[in-house]
Parts: structure tokens; sequence; C-alpha cells
């Protein structure tokens, strides 16, 4: 049971920043970031939304704040690892620190007030390319197609109507379904031959595609 006492502790626990975004970031992971408002957000840690635009502006101040708690989970580069080594284990991390926050992967690099884990994020990948001998322009190129590659197979991931290859067979049933069999033989066979295939999981098409990536921005550095 409850007791009096224990509900006037829960309600002394003092409104810090840092409470505010744990609370913000665990309502975003559950139900998306339309899923968070000042209102709700305040009804969740037991106070009035007035109260938490003492420690954020707006609501833009509270998503910055988000997204630099995001950012500072994402392994940074190692200094001593060769840096294709480092690159291929920051873009696994960023990979793996988006499937715990699906909110943040259109938002991550749209800050216009990024935090301190943001901006030391950037220069550690910026100083790992610089170190591995690329210049300026290509250390834009590379951060520019790595980043492209991890975003961009995040999002599609994420937006796939299927997790198993068993749920694939549902989907390709119902997609193909309305159509005679042999209007579509090469994506059949791609379904039935390899999709529908046990084990099938889309998301280790991403390492494959990774290293493809490396080894392109690899060969650029050795001509440059």
């Amino acid at each position: 049971m409850t007791t009096r006492t224990t509900k006037g502790a829960r309600r002394r626990v003092p409104l810090t920043r840092e409470r505010v975004l744990q609370a913000a970031l665990q309502r975003a992971d559950r139900g998306g970031i339309s899923s968070l408002s000042m209102r709700k957000l305040g009804q969740e840690l037991g106070v009035e939304a007035m109260a938490l635009y003492y420690h954020f502006a707006n609501k833009d101040d509270l998503v910055d704040g988000m997204v630099d708690l995001v950012f500072g989970e994402i392994d940074l580069p190692v200094s001593r690892a060769d840096w294709k080594t480092a690159m291929r284990a920051r873009a696994i991390s960023v990979r793996e620190v988006l499937s715990r926050h699906r909110w943040a992967v259109g938002l991550m690099e749209s800050r216009t007030h990024p935090g301190p884990a943001n901006l030391r994020h950037h220069d550690a990948v910026i100083g790992s390319l610089r170190a591995a001998g690329f210049d300026i322009a290509m250390v834009a190129h590379a951060y520019s197609l790595l980043d492209s590659y991890i975003y961009g197979f995040a999002l599609t991931q994420m937006n796939l109507p299927f997790d198993t290859s068993a749920e694939v067979a549902e989907v390709a049933q119902s997609m193909l379904q309305p159509f005679p069999l042999d209007a579509y033989p090469n994506l059949v066979e791609f379904i039935t031959e390899h999709a529908m295939q046990p084990g099938y999981d889309y998301g280790n098409e991403f390492e494959f595609g990774l290293d493809l990536v490396l080894d392109g921005l690899e060969r650029l550095r050795r001509t440059a």
C-alpha cells in the first residue's frame, strides 16, 4: 500500500533538467515525438507544464536536449584504431542507438542549437577522418556518404512492414494476391528463394553495404 509519506516523498523529488529530459526521452521512445507535449510531460512528472519552462525555453529547446542525449549514447570513434575500423564501429553504434530511439532518426542532423554531445560526436568523426589523411573536402564527402547510408538504412528498416522471414510470407501474399501468379516473376523469385528463407533478416544487409561504402572511401583516400 502506498502511504501518504511515500506519496509526499515522490512529490518532493526535485524537478531537474536531467529528470525532464529522461522522462521526455522515454515518452518519445514509447509513442514517438508526436506524443510529446509540455502538458503531457508535466502530467507525467506530476507538475504543471509551466514548471518545465524553468528548465527549457520551449519544446524545441527540449528536443535539442533529447537529441543530445541520443548522441551521447553513440560510441565515439576510437582514436587509436584505423579509420575504417573506427568508422565501422561508429556506424554500427549509430544504427543500434537509433533502433532504441526510432523517433530521432529524422532529427539528428536538424538541430540549430546542438548540445555538447552532438558537437563532440561530429568533432570526433571529423578528427578521425582527418587523422587518416582525408583532406577537408574528402571529409565532407565521406561524412555525408556515411550518414546518408546509416540514416537511410535505419529509416528504411523502421518502416518495413515485417520483421521476420515468417512475416515476409504474410506480407508478400497480401501484396501479390490480387495479381496473376506470373505477373512479377523476379519479385516472386526474390521473395521465395531469399526473403522467405529461415533466418532472413533485412538488418543483416547493413554491414554488407557499409563495408562497400568504406572500401570505396579507402580507394579514394589512397588515390588522393
